[in-house]
């Protein structure tokens, strides 16, 4: 009995011994910081703030995330074809941030459905912010945008609705709702 106490000692100390875990050396930490740093910084584009041309989005250095995004988006497009003519006299204000991945994503989608229906695109307005959601001549005011992107769609001068950071179904989807009049909330309505 003695014996097996005394084995069950010793495994007990053996397995709950603190192994020593092996130390990456400082200089090692300090040398990958630095180049995930580097690597970060190389990837970042300059932010645009303003009043913004679709060429000035879709060119380069931009044309990295907005062309393949654009060429990518399989338009619906008998949905599309619904909501051109309620397009009609109806004013696009789009909030967005060139830095933000939500923007990077909808605003070629959206720029695709707007080809698709040949649209000119001239009562289309691109207001491009910071990360603080700001442009040096506070264009944002008044608009309450809390997310980017943000599609305002008015009408004579009255908001009809808006699609906020994302659609709830799909922009085209979003769109027929908005323009035709039903009941839409868009992600963060109360």
């Amino acid at each position: 009995m003695k014996k097996v106490l005394y084995i069950l000692l010793v495994t007990a100390f053996v397995a709950c011994k603190d192994e020593k875990k092996p130390t990456i050396p400082a200089e090692t930490v300090v040398a990958t910081e630095s180049i995930s740093t580097e690597v970060a910084e190389e990837e970042k584009l300059p932010i645009l703030t303003g009043v913004q041309t679709r060429k000035a989005i879709s060119d380069a250095p931009y044309d990295s995330w907005f062309a393949p995004t654009y060429s990518t988006y399989p338009v619906a497009k008998e949905i599309a074809e619904n909501v051109k003519p309620l397009l009609k006299d109806v004013q696009v204000k789009i909030f967005m941030g060139t830095w933000c991945e939500d923007s990077q994503r909808e605003v070629p989608h959206f720029f695709r459905i707007i080809d698709i229906m040949k649209l000119d695109g001239k009562d289309i307005e691109i207001i491009t912010v910071d990360e603080d959601k700001m442009t040096p001549d506070h264009l944002e005011d008044g608009f309450n945008i809390t997310n980017v992107p943000t599609f305002i769609f008015s009408k004579e001068g009255k908001e009809l609705n808006r699609i906020v950071e994302s659609p709830v179904e799909s922009l085209e989807k979003d769109m027929l709702s908005i323009l035709s009049g039903e009941d839409y909330k868009h992600t963060y309505a109360e």
